[in-house]
């Protein structure tokens, strides 16, 4: 600011009102320091001036737990379609799903003073901390997965209702041995979406086999897994994976084994999954649409809203592609033999 004065022959507190747009400036100083910023490439410290005013950024912070997962690229898409009308930027950072890096990311957000802020929690995150910031009004909103400690908004897709429905798909063709391949346990979305998958199991008067139950956090231990499930004394006859990681890992899994025989239903939908062979069927999420109801959260708190915290869910929906329909295989053997 210094610099731009100098050049223009005026003192810093004139080149701070044309800034800040506070204060009397002539229309003829104004354009000699707006192009003196731009000939000397000066930028406004907005984060410093925040500090120094205490006031709120001009941000939205976003922790996610993974910038390589689609689904959260996706989320992070909706956020931005949402708060960018209302001169928000939208800023991102990774967890790595370790509550410490969780931390401190928020710790950062916070010292910057963001205007609102977005957390997808990870494995084992405790959010108590944050009610200091949620009590001195700011607008705070967990996706995908709820705060643990605190009572905040959040919205989460139906992860129960939706698995349910994936292995109720499955027990209408004929399964009966339906393995589930899920995140850690210690994620609120496999919680749930492991109970779904009790649920419709319940329903159909099926009994539950902890033996057909893994964990495929990644590509290669979900290609793992089903090899187990298959190996078993009684095998299943179907998948049900429970994130976009376990379902690739699955396919990778039965295209090494040369099964084409497994029926797979995958909770969230896949890129090209309707090119594998046979197409995937999945139940897919509303990544988009969480971002743009967590932004209008946001922005309602933002707009005074102080109701208490509200929970939205966004619908789940099954598309049928091919994989979630292949029959058991006594079933494809029998009608073999009938026809020999």
């Amino acid at each position: 600011m210094s610099d731009v004065a100098r050049e223009v022959g005026v003192t810093a507190k004139t080149v701070s009102r044309v800034v800040n747009g506070e204060g009397p400036v002539s229309e003829e100083t104004r354009a000699r320091v707006l192009e003196a910023m731009a000939r000397l490439g000066f930028q406004p410290n907005l984060m410093a001036r925040n500090m120094r005013v205490g006031a709120r950024d001009s941000t939205v912070g976003l922790v996610i737990p993974d910038m390589g997962n689609p689904f959260f690229g996706t989320v992070a898409g909706g956020v931005e379609s949402v708060v960018r009308p209302r001169g928000l930027t939208l800023i991102v950072g990774s967890s790595e799903e370790t509550p410490e890096r969780e931390r401190s990311l928020i710790s950062t957000f916070l010292a910057r003073r963001v205007t609102a802020l977005l957390i997808v929690p990870s494995a084992g995150g405790d959010h108590r901390s944050m009610r200091a910031e949620r009590a001195a009004g700011l607008p705070l909103a967990f996706l995908d997965r709820p705060a643990n400690g605190l009572t905040a908004d959040s919205v989460v897709s139906s992860n129960r209702e939706g698995a349910r429905s994936g292995v109720a798909h499955l027990i209408a063709h004929g399964h009966r041995r339906i393995a589930f391949i899920g995140d850690v346990p210690a994620l609120y979305t496999r919680r749930e979406r492991f109970q779904g998958y009790r649920d419709a199991l319940a329903e159909a008067a099926i009994p539950y086999d902890r033996s057909l139950v893994e964990t495929g956090h990644s590509h290669e231990a979900a290609a793992a897994a089903v090899a187990r499930v298959l190996a078993v004394r009684n095998p299943a006859t179907a998948v049900f994976a429970a994130n976009n990681f376990a379902a690739t890992g699955v396919v990778l899994g039965l295209a090494r084994l040369r099964r084409r025989d497994v029926a797979l239903v995958g909770f969230d939908d896949l890129p090209l999954a309707e090119v594998l062979e046979p197409a995937l069927t999945v139940i897919a999420q509303n990544p988009a649409a969480i971002g743009r109801a967590a932004g209008e959260l946001l922005l309602s708190r933002l707009d005074g809203d102080r109701s208490k915290a509200q929970s939205v869910v966004v619908p789940t929906r099954l598309i049928i592609r091919g994989s979630g329909e292949l029959p058991p295989r006594a079933a494809v053997a029998q009608e073999r033999s009938a026809h020999t």
